[in-house]
């Protein structure tokens, strides 16, 4: 009898379990049979899609419901580009990604990019404000000055430790020209950068002022310097000839030193508005580390490279003794005065009619019309400006002004007063030694916020400066602006309103804070030329101290409310005497 050649292994994964015949039904679980076409129904019942496959079978109960639950969590965790889908155009893919699902970081998304092509379609700063025109009643002209000093010099001898270099090298000086010009004065140049080029210069400044300063940091930073302010102007022509008008043939001056971390075009809005109204002002940039980044060109065609330094980056003279913060401080302060000579040095030169001289040893290339400026500036009335740790410079320069026992400082330093604005708290001690009057003007938040200061309250510190050198010359003047903070009188609240006011609890509106500065910087540049007290400057004292009302019933009176509402006066000569009722009244 023939041996039954079949063979049958019901283990046997593929062989069927299911007589297809007898229902009729195509099993899409069968591995052996093909993909189903579009037009058959592939849905399974669910005892069919749920049937184990039998190697699973005999498995212990434990791991059945492991693989059960994997299974499950797998399909809940399919990615959607897993999926099937119909095929679909590039554009449709476009279309599914840009249609609107109004979630809130869908929608933050769109604002954004719709705010950056606005500003790039007209040239606007990303996330700022274009610097304002000025008021005056002039237009404003502008010129950038590097020229060598009389004798390049080295202030002291410290080095730096990285490369032996020195420290306080002054080769040339570099200040900007503020002027008033007329109306209808055509520039053929571009308008000056508020952030001068190179902007990488600067980045790695301000990298290295956040102890970030590396090779990726530094386009981190120049990317971000340039997308905020990379398209700020300045708005003041450039390279104009000088106003040509009988009513102001001799102007007075201003010489303007930054604060730290800082450079000259932090303060163009204050220095275009004394400009526009008829003064001449010189903002120097100091390259004595304290500003971000600043080139200077030197007579053999080469550029060095001058960025901000800390005390910790010098070499002490002796060995395992620190350059301290005091040491390194007043080796600044020395390197800014010697600028500050310099700089009043070139204005005489330009007064003597030299000018065009100037502009043949001009690096930066302005300053065609500089021989007109012959018999032009009024170097009687000279004025020394300065901000935080400029301040405290302009005050340290004004220990040489007005001393009438040695002719030859005299003649170097002219200066016959001193425009103060929050003198630094953490700058170096502050000099007393001065016989000009001198206007200081602190910020509410430089007024209102206690701090010690060698020893004392630098409130009380300050008050006791003014009225040492009241005594010494007869007017000297120390106010508070209310509701203004310690950069109101720079060019960045302008710039970034929202983001200054909300990080300095600056209240004033940023117009209105700067107006206030110029406001009592014109009366005492008035004062100084006719020796008339006007505006703030006649009310006498208001608040002895900050916060504490001492004004008189005559005073209360007299003085105009919206005086009060953005001054306190704390130091100050006894007030003429004038009507309720006249202008300085109201």
């Amino acid at each position: 009898m023939p041996a039954d050649t079949t063979y049958h292994d019901d283990d046997f994964e593929l062989a069927p379990y299911e007589d297809e015949s007898v229902s009729g039904t195509i099993y899409t679980d069968d591995p052996d049979l093909p993909l189903p076409l579009p037009e058959h129904d592939t849905r399974a019942s669910t005892e069919h899609f749920g049937r184990e496959p039998r190697w699973l079978q005999n498995t212990p109960h434990w791991t059945r419901n492991f693989f059960r639950r994997a299974t499950s969590r797998m399909d809940t965790l399919r990615p959607r580009w897993l999926e099937a889908r119909s095929s679909s155009s590039f554009w449709d893919w476009v279309g599914d990604l840009l249609r609107p699902r109004f979630t809130i970081g869908y929608v933050v998304c769109c604002i954004v990019l719709l705010y950056v092509l606005y500003c790039y379609a007209f040239w606007t700063p990303l996330f700022a404000s274009n610097l304002p025109k000025y008021t005056g009643p002039y237009s404003v002209g502008a010129i950038d000055v590097e020229v060598p000093v009389r004798e390049p010099r080295k202030i002291n001898d410290t080095v730096f430790k990285h490369n032996g270099e020195p420290a306080f090298a002054l080769d040339t000086v570099l200040f900007t020209l503020y002027y008033p010009t007329a109306h209808d004065s055509m520039s053929s140049r571009p308008r000056h950068k508020w952030f001068p080029k190179p902007m990488s210069l600067i980045a790695e400044g301000y990298a290295t002022a956040a102890h970030f300063n590396n090779f990726f940091s530094r386009p981190l930073f120049t990317f971000a310097l340039w997308g905020l302010a990379s398209s700020i102007d300045i708005p003041a022509k450039v390279d104009v000839p000088l106003l040509d008008d009988e009513e102001v043939s001799r102007m007075p001056v201003v010489v303007l030193s930054h604060g730290d971390v800082s450079s000259r075009t932090d303060y163009t809005a204050y220095c275009g508005e004394l400009a526009s109204r008829g003064i001449v002002v010189a903002t120097i940039e100091h390259r004595d580390g304290s500003c971000p980044g600043s080139m200077v060109h030197l007579p053999n065609g080469k550029k060095k490279k001058v960025l901000l330094s800390r005390a910790d980056q010098l070499k002490p003279e002796l060995l395992g003794v620190g350059v301290t913060n005091d040491d390194w401080r007043f080796q600044k302060l020395a390197f800014r005065d010697a600028e500050i000579q310099e700089t009043i040095s070139v204005l005489r030169d330009l007064e003597s009619g030299n000018g065009q001289q100037i502009f043949k040893n001009n690096y930066r290339n302005e300053g065609k019309d500089l021989e007109d400026w012959l018999n032009r500036l009024d170097l009687s009335q000279v004025i020394l400006a300065g901000h935080s740790f400029g301040a405290t410079g302009a005050l340290q320069a004004l220990q040489t002004a007005n001393k009438t026992s040695d002719r030859e400082i005299r003649f170097e330093n002219p200066a016959v007063g001193g425009i103060i604005f929050d003198p630094g708290k953490s700058s170096g001690k502050l000099n007393t030694d001065i016989d000009v009057p001198l206007l200081i003007v602190h910020s509410d938040s430089w007024s209102k916020t206690f701090s010690i200061f060698y020893g004392r309250p630098h409130f009380d510190t300050v008050r006791d400066l003014a009225r040492d050198v009241l005594q010494r010359c007869g007017a000297t003047w120390f106010m508070t602006s209310l509701k203004t903070s310690h950069p109101s009188v720079t060019d960045a609240p302008l710039i970034e309103p929202w983001l200054l006011s909300w990080t300095t609890g600056a209240t004033i509106n940023v117009r209105e804070g700067l107006k206030q500065y110029v406001r009592v910087s014109m009366e005492f540049i008035e004062y100084l030329k006719t020796r008339k007290q006007t505006g703030l400057l006649d009310i006498g004292v208001t608040h002895v101290s900050y916060g504490n009302d001492t004004r008189s019933e005559e005073q209360k009176e007299k003085i105009a409310k919206k005086d009060m509402k953005f001054w306190q006066v704390h130091v100050a000569p006894e007030a003429a005497s004038f009507e309720p009722g006249s202008d300085e009244a109201k």
